[in-house]
């Protein structure tokens, strides 16, 4: 891995940050998103700018390939190679961008147009800077989407963005933005909400494309995971400053700041937990007469999907069987489109399954008409993904809290408000939160809303559906205590769905491994972890990235053999 004094070697910076300050004006007053940030990166460099949501990480590199919006004030200089950024006018930027600057932005369905195919795409972009037939621009595509590891190129380079898994889009992204060959990549978030395997992938490709094409990365995340497996070295950000820059071994080993210690010591490493040992299944330590009834019992659950024009249908899951006791936190793993939300969903009534039972404290819910689900709804609470999307933008935080309670007649009056109003204390949010709307709080505090709501009638079951995918590694720390110190206080059972092991490994109890639509292990969370005897499953936990640059070299050279 090259340190700093190689990469000074090779010359000049390949682009420059020097006392940048952005402002942003807005109708309640400035706003200060960068002041005095400095940073350099060299070719053949991957710098990490880490922080949490409101750092200014992200405002400082749009900076850079100039995609500030006009209420912007920008102070300060951007340097690429010997082009000062910040004195080009629109159209000096419009020729820079993609050719000797790129950019992978962090959600890629949006940032890909879904009106034209993704060869069109990469297409566009070399035929903006490079003097190119269409005939050979589209054999360059293909060749790219070759290089980024998507399979079956020549057919693909004509799909549309909507045929194409997010790790797919994300490599036809990549595609896009290494296509002239840039001297510097900017990449943001390029790996938030992607599968282990599918990032590690990701993370080889970007380490790939700095060694052979010499590109200097900037990386920006918060994933700290990701800075110890790509990053030679890190800038720590934290309200719109620069507040410790080292060598990415210096950081980890000896971290400076007190921020940088906090960040660190909130990132969830995979082999570390410190929960107590799990309790054993509902279905395996005791005889029939002693055994707690189960919370939860799926058995031999199938769910298919019409493929229509005459296809056969998609079977999506596949003969699943498994149990939750009383207070028990099930982890429910595997990749994008291995059936684990299809499960949830069934779980909670919202979709119907083809076969096999689920059964909800001895009652049956498949089959069951939308009537006669409705009592069985106030037993079970849903937690999602994307608390922007799941709470009602047109209802005050209280009245998204109180929504159940209304619909299924438990409470009204002084009790409801007395039933909101102690679920929002229990979830740690100030007084005034309930007469907000859910865009005026954060992304950790619109999550505490959704779990509030989803504890509001006192469930039985909790199902929780990548509840902490998107949120800073300080705040998924707090609501992931939060969540352990509730369930131990109310004693409801869980179903944690996640792709995220390490996150796995702070809460559940035990763990089941889905590939393709079937569970191909399942056990206690150190069978599982630990010693886990599927290549499926021993393939996942080798993808995970963990927050220690030696340790993580190692895991990844592991990983290599077990791939070969």
């Amino acid at each position: 891995m090259p340190g700093e004094a190689e990469t000074r070697e090779k010359g000049g910076p390949a682009l420059s940050v020097d006392s940048l300050s952005v402002t942003f004006a807005t109708d309640a007053g400035p706003v200060f998103a960068v002041s005095e940030v400095s940073y350099e990166v060299f070719p053949g460099e991957v710098l990490a700018v880490v922080g949490e949501s409101g750092s200014g990480k992200s405002v400082s590199s749009r900076t850079a390939i100039g995609l500030l919006p006009a209420t912007a004030r920008v102070r300060g200089h951007v340097t690429l190679g010997s082009a000062e950024i910040t004195a080009m006018t629109e159209r000096q930027l419009t020729a820079v961008r993609g050719g000797d600057i790129a950019m992978i932005f962090q959600e890629p369905g949006s940032a890909l147009d879904a009106l034209f195919t993704v060869g069109y795409q990469i297409m566009e972009a070399l035929r903006a800077h490079r003097r190119m037939t269409r005939i050979a621009a589209r054999t360059r595509a293909t060749d790219l989407l070759r290089l980024v590891g998507l399979p079956e190129p020549e057919r693909r380079v004509d799909y549309y963005p909507h045929q194409l898994s997010g790790g797919q889009k994300q490599r036809v992204m990549i595609a896009i933005a290494i296509a002239c060959e840039p001297k510097v990549i900017i990449a943001d978030e390029p790996t938030t909400a992607l599968d282990v395997t599918v990032q590690a992938e990701i993370l080889e490709l970007l380490r790939d494309l700095r060694d052979r094409i010499g590109s200097a990365i900037v990386l920006i995340t918060h994933n700290m995971g990701v800075v110890a497996d790509l990053a030679d070295r890190v800038v720590v950000m934290r309200a719109g400053r620069v507040v410790e820059t080292a060598t990415v071994d210096d950081l980890f080993a000896h971290p400076a700041h007190e921020y940088t210690r906090a960040l660190l010591a909130a990132v969830p490493h995979l082999g570390t937990s410190t929960r107590p040992a799990a309790i054993e299944s509902v279905t395996e330590t005791e005889s029939p007469a002693e055994r707690p009834e189960a919370v939860l019992e799926i058995s031999d659950l199938s769910v298919e999907f019409p493929s229509g024009l005459g296809r056969p249908p998609f079977r999506a899951v596949r003969g699943v069987s498994l149990a939750i006791a009383p207070g028990e936190t099930l982890g429910l793993v595997g990749e994008s489109g291995s059936g684990k939300s299809t499960i949830g969903r069934c779980t909670a009534g919202l979709q119907r399954a083809s076969g096999g039972s689920v059964r909800v404290l001895g009652s049956e819910l498949t089959g069951l008409s939308e009537r006669r689900l409705r009592p069985l709804r106030r037993r079970l609470g849903f937690v999602f993904q994307d608390p922007a999307t799941s709470l009602n933008p047109r209802l005050t935080v209280g009245d998204c809290v109180a929504e159940p309670l209304i619909v299924h007649r438990a409470a009204k009056g002084a009790a409801l408000r007395a039933r909101v109003r102690q679920l929002l204390d229990d979830v740690q949010l100030p007084a005034d939160t309930e007469k907000r709307y859910p865009h005026e709080l954060s992304g950790g505090q619109r999550q505490r809303v959704s779990l509030a709501r989803a504890l509001v009638l006192n469930p039985d079951l909790l199902i929780a559906d990548e509840p902490t995918s998107a949120l800073d590694v300080s705040v998924q720390a707090t609501v992931l205590e939060l969540f352990a110190d509730l369930q131990r206080e109310h004693g409801w059972a869980c179903l944690f769905i996640s792709h995220d092991l390490a996150v796995v490994d702070q809460l559940a109890d035990r763990i089941a491994v889905l590939n393709q639509g079937e569970i191909v292990e399942q056990g206690n969370r150190d069978q599982i972890l630990r010693h886990p005897t599927h290549d499926y499953t021993r393939r996942l936990v080798a993808a995970v990235p963990v927050p220690d640059p030696v340790e993580q070299r190692r895991r990844r050279e592991e990983r290599r053999q077990l791939i070969s």
